[in-house]
Parts: C-alpha cells; sequence; structure tokens
C-alpha cells in the first residue's frame, strides 16, 4: 500500500525518509547561521550539513567538539534533531494526534506502523504512546541519576544540562555530549571514566535504546504473558553474548596499549573494556580516543559496529536478528537441514533472503565507501577510513579522524552512509525506486536454474 499525498502516492519508507531529511535541511540552514556558533561566524554548509545528518540519524560523527564550538542555541538545535532521529519525526506527529483523539486513516496508520516497525494496525496506537513513555522514562531516569555526579563537580545549571543532554544522547545511542563546556575539548566522557555512576547509567541508557521497544514492550508484559517472543529472546541473548565477546576481545588487545587501557589499574581496564563493548555497536560515546585503538582491534570493533543493535531501536548495524539468522542459516546448513530453525522455530525462508540481502547491501556500500574515500583523500590508513565508514553507516559515531580531515567528497558520502544506515538500506532503496509493487513478477515461472557452488 502507498500513502497518498495531494494526490500523489507515496510509500511509508519515502514518507519517513522525506521526514527526516526535511528535519535535516532545516538542522542545517540552522547550524549555518553565526548564532548557533560560539565565535558568531557562519558554520561552513558542508560541516553543518555534516553535523546535522549525523544528529538526525543519531550516528555521533562530528567535524566540531559539540560543547566547545557551538553556542547554546546551536546545541539545543543538535539535540532536538537527536531525539527527533531516535524516536523518528512519523512516530512523534502519530503520538501528538493519538493525543488530540484525531482519527487517523488507514494510510496514515501504515506509515506509522513502519516508523515504530511493527506489521500490524491493530497495536499501533498502543505501542506509538509505548515508544514516546519508555523513552521519556528512560532519559529522565537517566538524566537524575547522571545530575548525582554532575552537580557537585560542575554545578546545578551545568549538571543538570549536562545530564539532560547526555540522557537524551546515551538513549538515542546518538554519542553527541557537550562536556567541552567544562572539561578540555574532545575528551568527552573520558573525563568520567573513574566515575562508576557515569559509566554505569550512560551504559544502561545505551543498551535500553539499543533493545529496542518491542523487546521492552514484551518484558515488561511479561508478568502476564508468562514467555517472551522468538525475537526478545534472540536480542537479549546475542546481546549479552556480544557484549561478554567484545569486552573480552578489547581487554585481550588492548591490555598493553598504553594510549587507551595501558596505564589503568585492573578494575579500570575491566571498566573501560565494558564500557566500549557496549557503546562500540551502535552510541559512539568513549572512555579513552578510538583513534589510539591497536589496529587489529579496529577490525574486530568493525565486526561489532557491523551486527549493530536491536530492530526497532535506536541503534544502527545489520540489526542482531538479522545477524542471528544468517548465523543459525550457516548452522541449518552444516547440520544438513534444509530450512532455517532457531529455538526450535522455522524461519521462513524469504527473511532468509531479506536477511542475505542487507548483509550483502551494507557490506558493499561500506566498501565502495571505503575505497572512494581512500582514494580521495590523502595520508590516511586504510583501516580508519573502513573503521570511520562503518561507524557512519551503522550509525556508531566514533571517529578515527576521517570525518574531520577529509575533504567535501569524503564528508558527502559519510553522510550519505549516515542515512542509508539509519532508514535502513531495503527501506532506503524501495522509499525511492519506482519499481517496488509490481506484483507481475508473482504470476512469472522460471525454469530452475542448477548450479555448481562451493
Amino acid at each position: 500500500m502507498k500513502v497518498k499525498i495531494k494526490n500523489k502516492q507515496y510509500r511509508p519508507s519515502t514518507v519517513i525518509s522525506l521526514s527526516l531529511i526535511a528535519v535535516i535541511a532545516v538542522g542545517t540552514f540552522l547550524l549555518t547561521m553565526p548564532f548557533s556558533s560560539v565565535s558568531r561566524e557562519f558554520t561552513p554548509p558542508i560541516d553543518a550539513f555534516f553535523t546535522a545528518v549525523s544528529a538526525t540519524c543519531v550516528t555521533g560523527l562530528s567535524i566540531y567538539d559539540t560543547g566547545s564550538y557551538w553556542s547554546l542555541f546551536g546545541q539545543i538545535v543538535i539535540i532536538i534533531m537527536i531525539q527527533i532521529g531516535g524516536l523518528g519525526l512519523v512516530t512523534i506527529a502519530s503520538f501528538f494526534r493519538f493525543m488530540i483523539r484525531k482519527k487517523m486513516e488507514l494510510r496514515s496508520m501504515q506509515v506509522a506502523s513502519e516508523s515504530v516497525n511493527t506489521s500490524g494496525f491493530y497495536d499501533v496506537k498502543e505501542l506509538v504512546r509505548h515508544v514516546i513513555k519508555v523513552t521519556f522514562f528512560c532519559e529522565i531516569t537517566g538524566a537524575v541519576l547522571l545530575c548525582a555526579a554532575f552537580i557537585p563537580k560542575y554545578g546545578v545549571l551545568k549538571g543538570i544540562y549536562i545530564s539532560v543532554y547526555t540522557a537524551v544522547s546515551a538513549f538515542c545511542n546518538a554519542g553527541f555530549d557537550v562536556m567541552g563546556l567544562v572539561e578540555e575539548p574532545g575528551s568527552g566522557l573520558a573525563s568520567c571514566a573513574d566515575n562508576p555512576l557515569v559509566v554505569i547509567v550512560t551504559c544502561m541508557l545505551i543498551s535500553a535504546g539499543g533493545l529496542g521497544f518491542y523487546v521492552w514492550q514484551d518484558i515488561m508484559t511479561y508478568r502476564s504473558k508468562k514467555r517472551l517472543s522468538l525475537q526478545s529472546k534472540l536480542v537479549i541473548y546475542f546481546t549479552l553474548a556480544l557484549i561478554i565477546l567484545g569486552m573480552v576481545t578489547t581487554l585481550v588487545i588492548e591490555w598493553n596499549n598504553e594510549n587507551t587501557i595501558g596505564n589503568e589499574s585492573v578494575i579500570q581496564k575491566i571498566a573501560h573494556g565494558f564500557f566500549y563493548s557496549v557503546a562500540m555497536r551502535t552510541a559512539g560515546f568513549a572512555t579513552f580516543d578510538p583513534a589510539e585503538l591497536m589496529p587489529l582491534m579496529k577490525i574486530f570493533s568493525i565486526g561489532f559496529m557491523f551486527i549493530g543493535g536491536a530492530p526497532g531501536s535506536t541503534a544502527g548495524g545489520i540489526k542482531i536478528t538479522t545477524f542471528a539468522v544468517v548465523v543459525m542459516t550457516v548452522v541449518s546448513v552444516i547440520r544438513g537441514k534444509s530450512d532455517t530453525v532457531i529455538m526450535g522455530r522455522k524461519v521462513d525462508k524469504d527473511l532468509v533472503y531479506k536477511s542475505l540481502s542487507i548483509i550483502v547491501i551494507f557490506f558493499t556500500l561500506i566498501l565502495v565507501t571505503s575505497i572512494v574515500i581512500f582514494y580521495v583523500s590523502t595520508d590516511i590508513d586504510g583501516v580508519d577510513v573502513a573503521y570511520e565508514v562503518t561507524s557512519a553507516m551503522a550509525t556508531v559515531g566514533y571517529t578515527a579522524g576521517v570525518s574531520a580531515e577529509g575533504g567535501v567528497w569524503s564528508k558527502l558520502l559519510l553522510a550519505l552512509n549516515m542515512f542509508i544506515g539509519r532508514i535502513g538500506p531495503i527501506s532506503f532503496a524501495i522509499a525511492f525506486s519506482s519499481g517496488y509493487g509490481n506484483t507481475k513478477s508473482k504470476n512469472e515461472v522460471y525454469p530452475e536454474a542448477k548450479l555448481m557452488i562451493g
């Protein structure tokens, strides 16, 4: 079904994409203005555009330090774009329509349904409300807890402001911070790495946003249903496994790296490793400079960023469920089974094909973008380029310096990757294609292909 707007039909994915483009356009204009920067000078349009895309797509890559370069107005514009990007403009609009009890037509329900990543219409209204409630509950709770750490250190006004900003950015998995207001520009949360409260609360907010609203709804109704859905189980199990694996990998490789965690105590090393493992798949917050990671760790990080978080969440990447489907497909083939089986359930082949398509498209875009940026840029390491491009595509936000050092073409390509990563490669292709929805091929019969593989 397509959505008809002023006698022209748009697909739900197109409406969502256009809504984000509108937010980016407005944000770019505002950030370009002199009153958005501390220096009261015009910001180059390409840098303002890059920042707007990064904020709206909840990525975290930035040309300038948020706390020291942007004025209070500019910082507020960025956090509003983060909130809109995390929730989705369509989700927010749908919520207010429900609040004023305005009836939504079927086509509007479909757009809202896709915005909150649910396949049915009957629960859209409740799920949209649930999304808003969970978001603001987590952000407010996180901000209150962070105030206990920031107010004694930075004063009441700055403490509250930094707490709220960090909480919103962390839950939305955006990676923007305003620590440059009170600490050395570019230090990020490294200045708070020795504060357990900041580290734990930030990790909890990142994880809460990365689990996905569907999983949270499942968890909250567990008492009445006495069971979790297969998707929720997959997301929770794989999330825990990836966090543990990521932490162990970080500790093993970075243990003696003096530029990251090499000079820290054992307890602090474990804390750094845990934080990086939680944040590297989607959030972009860091307690040390990720550009100083060992090349091998950057390669492992690319894999974790590629996987990302849960579907229907503020996280990016191919999504945990996509990864799980492909992994279990391989396991099923090795076991000699013709169907993909996960926890005793058969996975529809269309879902397997879609998962494989997402991975191939995701990988291809990262590979092509990395090659182009590597050849148009000078004196930039190939691993750093791949690390940055994957970070952009997976909406993570970790930087190896490519965003700041790259030219106009590099920034445009990274911005495009951030946008595609936030929308999703399949949804992006559908949103701006003309052939989608043609059902004629369903009636066509093709002779069977006989190929040798492996």
